[in-house]
């Protein structure tokens, strides 16, 4: 039963979730104007009366905003996101040609985040004396420098330096090698990886001065071992409460990214839908986000009771997103 509970509480925050964001994306792209150009072919389209009456009707745009809304809802709800208002192709058939491109992009992104920000941790951690004390100080500038910076200007100056100066990697990601994606999952990682690194170093610091490290010291255990067998898997329980969050950044960074390394992908069909306000597409491809943000959530939780026994059965907590913005 408590399964049960844990995961009905888990589809009716996801549903919860779609909805919020499904309906926010649909009103604020409606004010932005009339998707009929959209429909049309853009502002200069010269259509007639006739022309504008029938695809308001063969849209359903003659019906009142408030059924409009209720249609859009309805097609999410049910999987059947209606066709593109730009492109004149089902939306669902849209998304799922990009949709690869984006998830591999942000897993990428993902995995070296949490690999940079677990060596960063266990650097700072085992270093010793004066040196270790200037490495931990090196780090930590570094890493709050890594949180901060916009992911568009370091994308750019990752492009001048490995692309235009020393031309090692491609400056576009139009391939469909490994190398393409270099720059754009580092990218990607880079501002991730800071915030990462910060709440591990400091609950790995935590975890290296509590009871069960000493007592497994004291039992001739050596620092390595206590490290593996011990603090590291304590040290990570934070930063994997925080990897949904991670993702979530991840894939609205590939907004950006994608566009800058001219790269196929969700985010960057998601960019020219809202530009050209084909509502359709753009409340599909947000709300597939949404769901895809509530999922790793859940995979982050039930992980995060597989490797720490003492939540099973406890209450979820709820995990506070932090206060620092990741890119730009």
């Amino acid at each position: 039963m408590a399964a049960l509970r844990w995961i009905a509480e888990r589809v009716g925050r996801a549903i919860l979730v779609v909805g919020i964001t499904a309906t926010v994306v649909f009103f604020a792209l409606r004010a932005t104007g009339d998707p009929l150009e959209a429909i049309l072919g853009g502002p200069g389209s010269q259509a007639g009366p006739d022309a504008v009456a029938a695809a308001e009707r063969a849209y359903g745009l003659d019906q009142p905003l408030v059924v409009q809304y209720a249609l859009q809802l309805w097609r999410v709800a049910t999987l059947q996101l209606g066709d593109s208002y730009a492109r004149h192709q089902p939306v669902a058939e849209l998304i799922g040609r990009q949709l690869p491109s984006t998830l591999l992009l942000a897993l990428l992104a993902l995995a070296l985040a949490w690999a940079l920000a677990v060596v960063g941790a266990v650097v700072a951690t085992t270093s010793r004396g004066i040196a270790g004390r200037a490495v931990d100080a090196v780090l930590r500038a570094v890493e709050v420098t890594a949180t901060v910076v916009p992911q568009f200007w370091l994308g750019a100056v990752l492009i001048l330096v490995f692309a235009t100066t020393l031309g090692v990697l491609p400056a576009t990601s139009t391939g469909s090698g490994p190398a393409s994606l270099v720059l754009p999952v580092v990218t990607l990682a880079v501002p991730i990886a800071g915030f990462l690194a910060q709440v591990s170093r400091d609950a790995l610091h935590e975890a290296e001065e509590s009871p069960f490290a000493t007592s497994a010291r004291s039992r001739g255990a050596s620092d390595i071992r206590v490290l593996l067998r011990h603090t590291l898997r304590h040290a990570s329980l934070p930063a994997l409460a925080l990897s949904g969050w991670a993702f979530g950044n991840l894939l609205s960074g590939a907004v950006v990214v994608e566009v800058l390394f001219a790269r196929q992908g969700l985010g960057r069909l998601l960019q020219e839908a809202a530009l050209a306000r084909d509502v359709p597409v753009v409340v599909g491809a947000v709300s597939v986000v949404a769901l895809l943000y509530v999922a790793v959530i859940v995979i982050a939780d039930a992980a995060e009771l597989l490797v720490d026994p003492r939540l099973r059965g406890a209450r979820p907590r709820a995990v506070r997103a932090p206060d620092v913005a990741v890119g730009s």
